[in-house]
């Protein structure tokens, strides 16, 4: 394997990974996880400040294994019950009696979150004490990226002075960085890539049916999921592709914005933005009798193609991610119908002009909605696409994929600051 496809390894295998609950509450319980292990003791007293993305993502969603909703909760259960070698799956042994000592901490009035004021997307300092002992840890550009800790007011840890010298981790907006990468790049890889070095993205198919599954066979949420697999029963709606792709797709996402004891395979640190660029692709393989080697080459496509277009604006921001990530999935959908790759640069555009102008409001259970709509507007553009129909130099959507790319990302980091602040002020009332 060459370096350049290397890197596309590396960057897949960076932030494509299985996630136990929403990244942003998950982040703020593995934080507190590792605190606790640093403390050395049983906590009395938790303090969690998050940055505002963070923070609104934490505030309508449920935690799994705890049946309850937001920071408070995700903190202590981590701090009592988390593995603060989990990373994302910090959660996944905890019990019913962490849960319920938990709630302890809370009620007693010292479990303590809020907000704090960095310029830094992703952020969260968790800070325990017990008796005379403090002990405080810091994340930064990474939903499981530690840069500090310290005990009792020593460092005991700090990236930016690892052995004497300065070594600064990689945020997760950095993953691109100085690699030459590119859609026409990413399609080469995916397509010619040894199946021996691509096959680990299969996972991606096991993680995401089971929690699909577990959508469509329990209550969840708004039952997005299990709402169009009634009214496919019942003769509303029609057992078609397109349906079956939206409906376990949403299922999905019922499940993972519900508190599903499940993990999902997450993309650029969002579990839905992974259930996107999956389970669609997932479900038109089996339509195509695709074989694995087929699927695994339209993950690779899906999953690093959405990782490529959202590192042009912020990991976290007033923009679903959704909308980008359904792209490269009908990216991915178009090769599997044995699409040329001029169609799967036509499918990207027609999905972007369809979805650029969702918003996103915080993790909760309308997610499903929007991957419902995203995944829906994907298939569509990929059928488009294979009957040669492309959305071009219309609006912020250019004559070519690559510059409408850089356009979505710069209506993103310049037009939507104050989109943004609105949101987190509604949301915070």
């Amino acid at each position: 394997m060459n370096t350049q496809w290397k890197q596309y390894k590396k960057i897949i295998n960076t932030v494509v990974k299985p996630a136990f609950g929403c990244t942003e509450p998950i982040s703020a319980a593995y934080a507190s996880a590792v605190v606790a292990q640093l403390l050395g003791q049983e906590v009395e007293e938790l303090t969690v400040k998050v940055s505002d993305n963070l923070f609104k993502n934490s505030m309508g969603v449920f935690v799994p294994g705890t049946g309850k909703i937001g920071l408070p909760i995700a903190s202590a259960v981590g701090a009592i019950g988390g593995n603060p070698e989990g990373g994302l799956e910090v959660l996944v042994n905890i019990t019913a009696e962490d849960v319920e000592k938990a709630q302890q901490l809370i009620d007693a009035g010292k479990v303590h979150v809020g907000r704090k004021d960095v310029e830094e997307f992703i952020y969260c300092y968790a800070e325990a004490k017990a008796g005379d002992s403090i002990a405080t840890v810091e994340i930064s550009g990474g939903h499981t990226q530690i840069i500090k800790k310290t005990l009792n007011g020593e460092i005991v840890y700090d990236t930016t002075a690892l052995n004497g010298c300065e070594q600064q981790q990689k945020s997760t907006a950095s993953v691109c960085d100085d690699i030459d990468i590119s859609i026409a790049g990413i399609y080469k890889f995916a397509t010619e890539a040894d199946f021996a070095d691509i096959e680990f993205i299969l996972q991606a198919r096991e993680l995401t049916v089971a929690l699909s599954n577990e959508g469509l066979h329990n209550k969840y949420g708004l039952q997005v999921g299990r709402t169009y697999q009634k009214n496919i029963e019942n003769g509303v709606l029609g057992a078609c592709l397109a349906n079956r792709a939206v409906m376990c797709s949403a299922a999905a996402s019922d499940a993972r914005m519900g508190g599903a004891t499940l993990p999902a395979m997450s993309n650029y640190g969002s579990g839905n933005q992974g259930i996107c660029a999956s389970m669609p692709v997932i479900v038109f393989a089996e339509h195509c009798h695709s074989t694995d080697e087929q699927l695994a080459r339209a993950l690779i496509m899906s999953h690093l193609g959405a990782i490529y277009m959202k590192s042009f604006y912020p990991p976290l921001s007033p923009f679903c991610g959704c909308a980008v990530t359904s792209s490269a999935a009908s990216m991915a959908m178009t090769y599997l119908q044995g699409g040329s790759f001029e169609k799967i640069c036509f499918a990207i555009q027609n999905t972007l002009s369809d979805t650029t102008g969702m918003f996103c409001d915080g993790a909760k259970s309308t997610c499903a909605m929007k991957v419902k709509s995203s995944t829906s507007s994907a298939v569509m553009s990929s059928l488009m696409a294979i009957d040669n129909h492309e959305a071009h130099a219309q609006g912020i959507i250019a004559n070519d994929v690559e510059t409408t790319i850089r356009n979505v990302g710069r209506m993103v980091t310049e037009g939507m600051a104050n989109t943004d602040r609105t949101i987190i002020k509604i949301m915070s009332v």
